[in-house]
């Protein structure tokens, strides 16, 4: 089920968009990508995050592209991972600090190849086995609909065609960070609000906390819920289908990309296989 990797949508940069998919992708094209004309909004909005930091984090440091380093920039004081901005995310590190949670799930904010990420630790593995029930965290595979509320597809349908892209079983998950509403960056508990309490619902709905919220528009993504989305390219209007994450509620109209983990011993990496997540805020 090759054809369901998700290659970047058509674009009259061919030359740009043929390096993509035939190679890894370097910092400058996921600056392109990541960061465009939604870069006024993302600078009115962001606040402690730091636009102008965001846009151009170090390139050294973490073993490569692939690795994902901690962001913390101006929550040096109040994140768990403060002390640690800019350096290589840790398996371990997440492990310790969901042990602070009622509910065994710990989330930080990170930045891969110049681009806004939130990874999530959930206790899938632990709690898969028993009945659902509150509080109990998993990964949930759902069916997928778009804005209109059209059938796309199951997850666990496509993880048959495509494995590599998610695996529950190693209780970590990677989101592109960018709200499918206006481009925003959605974070992990960055403000107290009862949508990111220390609590957790089946189903990825609303009610429960948990969830990703974007502080620029209040809309909400369940890490938990695991779906097929379906989005648009801004310039060019084509389609294209990815795994991702449930939205949950508030303006964002679709959920929000799921980025394969390649880990490296403890170290949480990426891979950039997967890519046509990467032109719907074009």
């Amino acid at each position: 089920m090759d054809d369901m990797k998700l290659r970047p949508a058509p674009t009259p940069e061919s030359a740009l968009l043929s390096s993509i998919q035939t190679t890894s992708i370097n910092r400058r094209q996921f600056l392109r990508y990541g960061f465009n004309a939604a870069g006024g909004v993302l600078a009115a909005t962001l606040g402690a995050l730091g636009f102008a930091s965001i846009l151009m984090p170090p390139g050294e440091g973490g073993g490569g592209d692939s690795s994902v380093l901690f962001w913390a920039k101006g929550r040096e004081e109040e994140a768990w991972y403060g002390a640690k901005h800019l350096q290589p995310m840790l398996k371990s590190d997440f492990v310790t600090e969901s042990a602070n949670s009622n509910i065994g799930m710990a989330g930080a904010q990170g930045v891969w190849n110049g681009l806004p990420v939130v990874v999530n630790y959930v206790p899938h593995a632990q709690n898969s086995d028993s009945p659902i029930a509150d509080n109990s965290p998993r990964f949930q595979e759902m069916a997928g609909y778009d804005i209109g509320k059209n059938y796309v597809g199951h997850a666990t349908e496509y993880l048959l065609g495509n494995p590599d892209v998610f695996d529950p079983s190693g209780n970590l998950v990677m989101i592109f960070s960018r709200c499918t509403h206006l481009c925003c960056i959605p974070g992990w508990q960055l403000v107290s609000n009862s949508f990111t309490a220390d609590n957790w619902t089946p189903g990825g709905a609303d009610d429960g906390g948990s969830k990703l919220f974007c502080i620029c528009h209040s809309s909400r993504f369940d890490p938990t819920a695991i779906e097929v989305n379906r989005n648009i390219n801004r310039s060019n209007g084509a389609t294209f289908d990815y795994l991702g994450i449930r939205r949950a509620g508030g303006p964002a109209p679709v959920g929000l990309p799921i980025i394969p983990i390649i880990m490296n011993g403890d170290s949480i990496g990426a891979s950039s296989e997967y890519t046509g997540w990467l032109t719907y805020c074009d």
